[in-house]
């Protein structure tokens, strides 16, 4: 279990690192005067025929349904080990990370609210800031290396996963629109089916493969947000049965996709995403309700939030404070949870891709600011434990000789 959270990490963390590179790109892309080579990048139409289905939409739209669709399928894998035989297992294990993610989303998103409930429009962003991208996060955990102790890191994913499971079920209850009956039913014969090749002992990858695709061009065409489909069909993976070249079938999809979503998917959707123009920006733009509410939901609701809902756990005896963890490092983490790039990103294209360009400016300057906080202070605060957590030790080493 150590081994498969310790891989996740390396490539969540490598990953973190092209993720910043790629935002940062794609905003000096935008604010240059190479801004209309990106956006006509991001517009190039792609289109897809066979016989009377067809998929017309530009390539923004590919990347953000399709590609990202393959990060949810990944997600859905993980749940799957972790919940069947990994860290979310045990239920003395998920108490406290559950805990924390309940209340690291439902707090950002009353922070949110109380800036922006009663704009209509505006209120549609409410679980924008309550999500956390665990690449970012992991990426600056892991610039402490071995000073940090494994069982911050376990915390730290096991709240990533519950958050993405509750990110799932808000997309699929609240971002999904016009819904198509039949579409819905082809993609949920698909499922039948996957089940059906799941009981019957299909060891063949492709087979599971080809249905899922026929499951998310489906649930794309069915007014559900298509990257629930990758979700849908990880679940219905076989967890022990061995495909045809010997291997675990679930454990191997999933080692073979995670490099591309760290280094492909993900850095993508952020070199499409992150680009917003600063040009003639002004302070009004910077204290507008949607960006106040998205950088205080990030910020300060995901510290106060997950900090607060486990220190009470603790000190109920509901739970325990990870082994060799500190306080002061449960709270660096919690803040580290504020970093919100690629989900926030995501929830805000699907909550305003109806509405005028500048209500998703104003998103990407609230997460853009509320991540660089988080990151920047959960930073500041860990490096300080890790000071004093040596500190007494170098003391006590001198003191001897």
């Amino acid at each position: 279990m150590t081994k498969v959270f310790r891989q996740m990490a390396a490539h969540d963390a490598a990953g973190g690192i092209l993720l910043v590179a790629a935002a940062l790109l794609a905003i000096v892309m935008a604010n240059s005067a190479l801004s209309a080579g990106y956006y006509a990048f991001l517009n190039v139409p792609v289109n897809l025929d066979i016989g009377d289905f067809s998929i017309n939409k530009p390539l923004l739209l590919w990347i953000n349904d399709g590609l990202m669709a393959l990060f949810f399928f990944l997600i859905g894998l993980e749940v799957k080990r972790e919940l069947l035989d990994g860290h979310l297992s045990s239920r003395d294990q998920i108490i406290l990370p559950a805990l924390g993610a309940f209340a690291g989303m439902a707090t950002p998103a009353i922070i949110y609210t109380l800036f922006n409930g009663g704009d209509p429009i505006a209120s549609r962003g409410w679980a924008i800031p309550a999500a956390t991208d665990i690449a970012f996060a992991l990426g600056v955990f892991s610039l402490f290396g071995t000073r940090l102790p494994l069982s911050l890191k376990l915390f730290l994913l096991s709240v990533a996963i519950f958050d993405d499971i509750a990110a799932i079920i808000i997309i699929a209850l609240f971002y999904s629109s016009g819904l198509s009956p039949m579409s819905l039913a082809i993609g949920g014969l698909g499922l039948a089916v996957l089940l059906g090749c799941n009981l019957a002992g299909v060891r063949y990858q492709s087979v599971y493969i080809l249905i899922g695709i026929v499951v998310w061009a489906a649930v794309l065409k069915s007014g559900v947000h298509a990257t629930l489909a990758g979700f849908a069909v990880a679940l219905l993976i076989p967890f022990k049965r061995e495909n045809e070249r010997g291997e675990p079938m679930l454990k191997a999809m999933e080692h073979g996709l995670q490099p591309w979503v760290a280094f492909f998917i993900l850095p993508l959707f952020a070199f499409s995403n992150a680009g917003v123009s600063l040009l003639g920006i002004t302070v009004s733009d910077l204290l507008n309700p949607i960006t106040v509410g998205i950088a205080f939901g990030l910020f300060l609701g995901n510290q106060l939030g997950i900090f607060g809902i486990c220190w009470v756990a603790v000190k109920l005896g509901l739970a325990k404070l990870p082994t060799g963890a500190s306080w002061q490092q449960l709270y660096g983490v919690s803040t580290l949870c504020g970093i919100g790039f690629t989900m926030s990103l995501f929830i805000g294209t699907l909550a305003f891709e109806q509405h005028d360009a500048a209500y998703m400016s104003s998103v990407k300057i609230g997460v853009l600011a509320g991540s660089i906080l988080s990151a920047a202070w959960g930073s500041f605060v860990l490096y300080r434990s890790t000071r004093s957590s040596v500190a007494p030790l170098t003391q006590g080493v001198a003191h001897a000789h």
